[in-house]
Formats: C-alpha cells, structure tokens, sequence
C-alpha cells in the first residue's frame, strides 16, 4: 500500500517508453504559380508517444516556413489518440526563387490544460522545390524526431539536428550566423517524477524575464511514499518560455 506502480498510470500497448521512436507524420505540399503560395495538406501522424496518464496524446501541429518564424499555422486538438487524422491546409506566400533556400518545419505538440504544453518532436523539409514539384496526391512521410539538442541549447538552435538557421535567445554558442548579437531568455525549470522511463507528474517554477542568470529559490514538491523512493527518479530541463 502506498507504492508507485507505473503501470497504473499508463496502461496499454501504446505506452511512451524510454527510447521509444515518436512516431510519423504525413503531408502534401505543392506550388500555385499564380498565386506564389506554398500550400501544405498536414493529413496525418502514425504511432505518436503516449504524453497523458490515460494512455494516449492530445496532439497538435505547429508550422513554420523558415527562416520566418512570425508567421505560423496550428492544426486543431484532436483528443486521447496516438494516431490523429488532421487533413488540413495552410498556405505560405513565397515567390518561386526562394524556394530553394526555405524549409518547412513542423513541431508536433501534445496539449496540455493545466501547464505548458509538451513537444513531442519534430520534422524539418528541406528542398522544398523538388517536394513543390511532386504530385500534390502523394503524400510526403517523415520520421517525427525527438526534440534534442547539445547541452545548453534551447529548441530551434542551428547546433540541433533539424538546424535552424538562426539562434534564438540564450544559445549558449553565442550569436547566430547573421552575427546577432546574444540576447536575454526567459527561463523556467521543469521538473518531471519519472519511473521505468514514463512521467507520473510534473511541476515547473516561475518564468524568470529577461535574464540569462536567473534565481529561482522555490520548491518544486512531490509526493511519494518512503518505500517507493529508490523506483523514481527526477528530470530536470531548463526551458526558454516563448
């Protein structure tokens, strides 16, 4: 009585494991000349980590045209599936000769209604030209990779592995290509009670604003029984709040 059992909080075959890949996602994207958009058709995301307790994710996507991180488009919620069906379209006003040099970025989300919604990965295209060209009925599918990046580095840094092309505030590299000069973050912590690799709870302190020292001095608590101390351990991840 009174001990974490895991399996409580995530029952099923579609448990968020420890390593486990984040699934796929599909689209469609073409070029209207006429026009000069780039029109993107998000249809759908396969075999996405299970985020809640109930066993499933509240996934949504998020779009970008990079280098322009202004202007973006978000999919509706769909609930407790780890399968979506979105089959929505955006488009992007792009002349045809900077095709070559932009790409698509999509950031899967779970939502989340009481706290700050969790990335579970994400997906870059690059030649969008060639991508442009194909038959729009055809659709695109990528791997959705896990949101990771060197030490120090807030998501979307160019050191991560998707390699966007400017470095967003507090990148601990210093300055972008374009030689921006650093800026302040708004940085947060969060931590997560985690067991045989799945989260049973989170907290998270306060946004501190405009600062790449911040101090903090809160308690982040969490309850759990004395017999099941040396089943749990803690992640600790230091956010950027935009």
């Amino acid at each position: 009585i009174g001990q974490i059992k895991p399996e409580l909080y995530q029952p099923g075959e579609a448990e968020a494991r420890a390593g486990a890949p984040c699934g796929r996602l599909s689209f469609a994207v073409r070029y209207a000349y006429g026009s000069e958009q780039l029109v993107v058709r998000i249809l759908r995301a396969l075999d996405l980590p299970a985020k809640d307790a109930n066993g499933f994710s509240d996934p949504y996507v998020k779009m970008y045209l990079l280098p322009d991180r202004k202007k973006k488009f978000q999919t509706k919620v769909h609930r407790k599936t780890l399968n979506p069906v979105f089959d929505e379209t955006f488009s992007f006003g792009v002349p045809f000769a900077e095709l070559p040099a932009r790409r698509l970025h999509f950031s899967v989300y779970d939502f989340d209604r009481f706290s700050r919604h969790d990335l579970i990965g994400q997906v870059v295209l690059d030649n969008l030209l060639e991508a442009a060209e194909r038959d729009a009925e055809t659709p695109i599918w990528r791997d959705i990779l896990e949101a990771t990046a060197p030490p120090g580095c807030p998501l979307g840094c160019p050191h991560a592995p998707w390699g966007c092309p400017r470095a967003p505030r507090g990148c601990p590299r210093g300055t972008a290509p374009t030689g921006a000069p650093r800026r302040a973050a708004d940085p947060y912590v969060k931590a997560s009670l985690m067991a045989e690799g799945r989260r049973l709870k989170k907290r998270k302190t306060s946004i501190k604003k405009n600062t790449l020292n911040p101090s903090y001095n809160e308690a982040l608590v969490f309850d759990v029984p004395h017999a099941s101390v040396h089943s749990v351990s803690l992640t600790i991840a230091v956010l950027d709040y935009d």
